[in-house]
């Protein structure tokens, strides 16, 4: 499956394997690149795992109440449909095994090096191949696709006197499942995705709970259900209705992404009803006036819950509407001066997203690293190549994340553009290698973030994790899925510069807009051709 070279290093010669691909990391994006390298006839390959098991952040993340907040038939490869899904929105354990059975359906274990984290990857700009040291032992590669996701490091702020606190401290993605939380002061820090899944999976068996809320999220009902015997059997022995339910699913979230995109102001009626839910269980108008934001909906993240509500509303739970800014002992001193005693801390504060880690150990031409070259923002041509790091391509990489529809549809599409890349590459034949341009990768950063400009998580009064440290939205796709996998169709050679070893690059004239794009009326990118609509 890989071939052996000769690397010269520490004053002797090393031998390495050697792979036409490498994929960093099992979640959803590195199985899927696996599977459609696969399909493409592509099997010298080799999938990177730093934990021992595939899964990603469905592995990692197995705290009390984790759970999709996308629909299950929609948070699912399309070439690979599960039947079986047991409800709407299917929990960690669910998501998790429908990845282990992607794995063996699609004989993926003996391309996967578990155990294996990557500690550097470093372009060779003569040999026109990347260099990979891992915790299993080095290897080269002619192709990198990084498929390590935007949450998979927990970001733990930097609390002054954290290091004094006598009880447990973790966090929501690093559950510590041998301390017992019953009969305990917990404090929850956070009030994203996963703590509005774990406060009310906690509540009825701490004895206090302390939610530090720094910012209130908008809390829409979740239409959850258990899918009936029946309709699983129908799904199985009719595939059309499985697809029609997938089809329909899609379809609504297309139809509700102008709204967030072009016009906010349509958000108002989610908003009204976002109060409603709220109303229905929080009786007290001071602690409602707490839990409402004063931002618009959908500048944050959506969030879906229908206990949340009620267990804020449990006696044995205080809110303190305001960020943890110190520890003294066992004691939590908030941002108004208010304290409190707590035996364990419980951070549900999020990734790092805008900083991805992996940026720090990739080196690309001329000795640059990848955090270096996204100092200013991270920005790669269609959400998949930097310049100056030729070959190396990012799955979920920068503008490609989703504010209300399922990320496995943006991944796939991205998997189609990792495909023609490849294809490419095999077409101009030898040793060749791709690098984005400058001016390419330039010109779609700023259409992305011209259009950016009225969308709801920009103009709707928050400060988000889809912002970087510059206040630049880094992270969300401006437009439906359906127009980003026209856009990510194929690949058009004239955004990149072809490198040969020993030569200067191949030289193709640059422009404003690459050829084969053309600006849309609102300030979008689509394929020469396309209707905009």
């Amino acid at each position: 499956m890989a071939g052996r070279n000769h690397d010269q290093g520490s004053g002797r010669a090393q031998e390495r394997d050697h792979v036409r691909v490498a994929v960093i990391g099992s979640g959803f994006g590195g199985l899927g690149a696996a599977v459609y390298l696969r399909r493409a006839g592509i099997t010298d390959f080799t999938v990177l795992e730093r934990a021992d098991a595939v899964g990603g952040t469905w592995r990692d993340n197995t705290y009390p109440g984790c759970a999709c907040d996308v629909p299950s038939h929609l948070y699912s490869f399309s070439f690979a449909p599960n039947p079986e899904w047991p409800r709407n929105f299917s929990g960690q354990p669910h998501i998790r095994a429908y990845l282990e059975r992607v794995t063996d359906t699609f004989g993926l274990r003996p391309h996967i090096r578990f155990n294996s984290e990557v500690t550097s990857l470093r372009w060779d700009e003569g040999a026109l191949h990347w260099h990979l040291e891992t915790a299993s032992g080095p290897l080269t590669a002619d192709v990198v696709v990084s498929a390590t996701g935007p949450l998979s490091d927990p970001k733990v702020p930097d609390i002054p006197g954290l290091d004094t606190f006598p009880g447990k401290v973790f966090h929501s993605a690093r559950w510590d499942h041998d301390y017992d939380l019953r009969g305990k002061r917990v404090a929850m820090v956070g009030t994203g995705a996963s703590a509005i899944q774990i406060v009310p999976s906690i509540q009825p068996v701490v004895d206090h709970l302390t939610l530090f809320q720094r910012t209130p999220p908008w809390v829409l009902p979740r239409m959850d259900r258990k899918i009936s015997a029946f309709e699983r059997h129908l799904h199985t022995v009719l595939p059309a209705t499985r697809a029609l339910r997938r089809g329909m699913l899609w379809g609504l979230r297309e139809l509700q992404v102008s709204a967030f995109t072009k016009r906010p102001g349509q958000l108002g009626f989610i908003q009204a009803m976002a109060k409603s839910h709220m109303r229905k269980a929080v009786k007290d108008p001071v602690t409602r006036a707490q839990l409402t934001p004063d931002y618009r909906i959908g500048c944050k993240r959506i969030l879906l819950s229908n206990d949340y509500y009620p267990a804020l509303a449990q006696p044995n739970v205080g809110l303190v509407a305001s960020g943890l800014e110190e520890v003294r002992g066992s004691t939590l001193i908030a941002a108004d001066g208010t304290g409190t005693e707590a035996d364990a801390i419980v951070f549900g504060t999020g990734f790092r997203v805008t900083d991805m880690p992996i940026a720090d150990r990739v080196t690309g031409v001329g000795g640059r690293t990848l955090a270096e070259a996204w100092k200013g923002g991270m920005e790669a041509l269609r959400g998949a190549s930097a310049a100056g790091f030729p070959n190396f391509m990012t799955i979920i990489g920068p503008n490609t994340g989703l504010g209300n529809s399922s990320m496995i549809l943006m991944i796939e599409a991205q998997l189609t553009y990792m495909t023609d890349y490849l294809r490419q590459l095999g077409i101009l034949g030898g040793k060749v290698a791709l690098d984005a341009r400058p001016s390419s990768v330039h010109a779609w950063n700023r259409h992305i973030q011209e259009r950016m400009r009225r969308t709801v998580w920009n103009t709707g009064g928050c400060d988000s994790w889809y912002l970087d440290a510059n206040g630049r939205n880094t992270t969300v796709w401006p437009g439906t899925t359906g127009e980003f996998r026209r856009v990510t169709r194929q690949v058009d050679l004239a955004e990149y510069a072809v490198l040969r070893p020993g030569g200067d690059p191949v030289p193709a004239e640059d422009g404003a807009v690459a050829e084969g794009c053309e600006a849309a009326g609102d300030g979008s990118l689509v394929a020469a051709g396309e209707d905009p609509r």
